[in-house]
């Protein structure tokens, strides 16, 4: 069996590689939630290259390349290798957009993709409710007709980037009578919009990473339905089917690992660089392997999902695998700073600005959001795996 790439990859690989090195000096020297400039302008000349967004329609702004997942390998490789910024992610680009152009009307389409994937449109997603988390379809936050529009009343709850986000792609109960996984709608909210109320949510990390959001009579149209009224919770787990993606993107692992090593090799003790440490070595190597076993299991599902196939229990152990792995990636980094590692805040001795303690703590939280571990793998035993549900516990009457 023949493993070297054709002439036809070497090509663009060299000339992914030539316009990295030509285009350095435009490479965000910062990265935020909220894009910059910077940032922007980078993604714009990515999209014009079929670096990002490249299978996505030319009419909504995109390059309109056909499918090729060692091409997208080859991008994924390039962009890590060189530590270049592989350009914009987050809600509404890594989640939002994809389930638009599935599921999307032409007219939400062609409001929403391009400002969305070029940085104009920031979004957060209303999904989780204090009372219904882990069982998302118990949401009880209420859209009750009013003429053309919607009047929304309820609360959300771990809302990421709320008091960012121009807008929100929000479950709401339209039909209060229907069974709880029925009667959902998918409604799309500008985050101005009178009676809306953001209170930040401040984590282990230090900082405001979520929100709570109140809605007190909020008018929404009905046209910003995306799907059938009442049908929110299929498109839902398209969106959460993209989530699950993002989560669980082998690049982020393998770009953590990359920097990790180097400082493997630049850090010292008594002479000795600390990659010639065993025990560090080994734990580098374990964690390696795994990142590689999710690069060639995202080939399964890139494969799939170009053949419009569902990748069935490949996708489903992404988010589980990729989230635990990225932690154990921060503790590695923690332990080879070693006593530094420990330190946190302002402090003159703290290393890269103490960005491995941050992820430590942040990715902790990945592990729940997004949905638990636990839940994870109860998705993974009864739809990838074919394994009976749980039995509910039974409900008894009260003794007379």
């Amino acid at each position: 069996m023949d493993l070297n790439y054709s002439p036809e990859y070497q090509e663009f690989r060299q000339e992914l590689r030539d316009f990295l090195e030509a285009n350095k000096d435009k490479w965000p020297t910062r990265t935020q939630i909220v894009p910059t400039e910077e940032m922007k302008a980078w993604q714009k000349l990515l999209i014009e290259h079929g670096y990002t967004a490249r299978t996505y329609p030319k009419e909504y702004g995109c390059y309109g390349a056909k499918p090729d997942v060692l091409k997208s390998r080859i991008i994924a490789e390039e962009f890590t290798a060189a530590g270049a910024y592989l350009g914009l992610s987050g809600q509404g680009v890594a989640m939002l957009v994809p389930t638009l152009l599935e599921l999307g009307t032409e007219e939400q389409k062609a409001e929403w993709v391009e400002k969305t994937l070029h940085g104009d449109v920031l979004w957060c997603q209303g999904y989780s409710e204090p009372g219904a988390g882990s069982d998302l379809a118990s949401l009880s936050t209420k859209a009750t007709e009013d003429g053309d529009d919607f009047i929304i009343n309820g609360q959300k709850i771990w809302t990421s980037t709320a008091a960012e986000a121009h807008m929100m792609f929000c479950l709401v109960r339209t039909e209060p009578d229907a069974p709880k996984h029925k009667g959902i709608s998918y409604l799309l909210i500008p985050m101005d919009t009178p009676g809306i109320e953001v209170r930040p949510l401040v984590t282990m990390t230090g900082e405001a990473e979520f929100n709570e959001v109140f809605f007190t009579d909020v008018r929404v149209p009905k046209t910003n339905i995306v799907g059938a009224r009442g049908e929110g919770w299929a498109v839902a787990n398209s969106t959460l089917k993209h989530e699950r993606g993002m989560l669980g993107d082998p690049n982020i692992a393998r770009n953590r690992l990359e920097k990790i090593i180097a400082m493997m090799k630049e850090e010292t003790i008594d002479g000795t660089t600390l990659m010639e440490n065993p025990l560090l070595r080994d734990r580098l190597l374990q964690l390696q392997a795994r990142m590689l076993t999710m690069q060639f299991n995202s080939y399964r599902t890139l494969t799939a999902q170009s053949k419009k196939q569902n990748p069935g229990l490949a996708q489903l152990v992404g988010k589980l695998q990729g989230c635990e792995l990225r932690h154990q990636i921060s503790a590695l980094a923690i332990d080879v700073l070693g006593e530094l590692g420990l330190l946190f805040g302002e402090t003159p001795r703290l290393r890269n600005h103490g960005v491995w303690q941050r992820q430590y703590m942040f990715d902790l939280g990945l592990i729940i959001g997004g949905g638990t571990a636990q839940i994870q793998k109860n998705i993974i035993a009864e739809r990838g795996l074919g394994m009976p549900r749980e039995p509910k516990v039974m409900k008894t009457q009260p003794a007379k």
